[in-house]
């Protein structure tokens, strides 16, 4: 099933050119999110990545991450557990832990974080995002977890492009790598 599924993944996806002409290449995922058979296989396949991990709980960043987490969530059933973007919306009315996320490949710095009743001491956490480039969100959500006194077992991802050393630091695994959709690191 996990090449069946890294091979739906690569035919469904694509690069756009958003300005013809410039040469800036974005990535397209919506023909993932359009495919049942990846839909239905995400969550297995993902899960995998860490067969013996035995997490708690599911926490994804917002945006793919509230798309692809509840999926590795519910094969694994354990819950889920959403980490915000600071900004991104009004506050939310409850008490939140946030960690500041170093720079990510575009540059930009930003803040996550979650309900803070929603993990615990002991939780083990099982990082779910579509893709790594840096690590940087990664990174961030590691030191929320530790101020919340739980443990990151792993980060699974569709696609992994972070350096070796980064990825083999902060236990990020994923389906695919950047070379296997012919892009450019940091092109998502």
């Amino acid at each position: 099933m996990a090449s069946d599924l890294r091979d739906l993944l690569r035919s469904r996806f694509r690069w756009t050119e958003p300005e013809p002409g410039n040469g800036l290449l974005v990535s397209d995922r919506s023909g993932w999110w359009r495919d049942p058979q990846i839909l239905d296989g995400l969550g297995p396949g993902l899960a995998a990545l860490f067969p013996s991990a035995g997490p708690t709980v599911v926490v994804s960043p917002e945006v793919t991450g509230f798309l692809v987490g509840p999926l590795v969530a519910r094969a694994l059933g354990v819950g889920f557990v959403e980490a915000y973007r600071a900004g991104a919306r009004r506050p939310i009315a409850e008490p939140m832990t946030w960690a500041e996320v170093p720079e990510d490949h575009r540059g930009d710095a930003q803040w996550l974080g979650v309900r803070t009743h929603l993990i615990g001491t002991g939780d083990r956490i099982l990082l779910v995002d579509d893709w790594a480039v840096t690590g940087a969100q990664t990174r961030g959500l590691h030191t929320l977890a530790g101020r919340l006194g739980a443990t990151v077992v792993g980060t699974a991802v569709i696609v992994d492009e972070c350096p070796p050393p980064t990825a083999a630091e902060l236990g990020i695994r994923g389906l695919l790598t950047g070379a296997d959709l012919s892009c450019e690191p940091g092109g998502a």
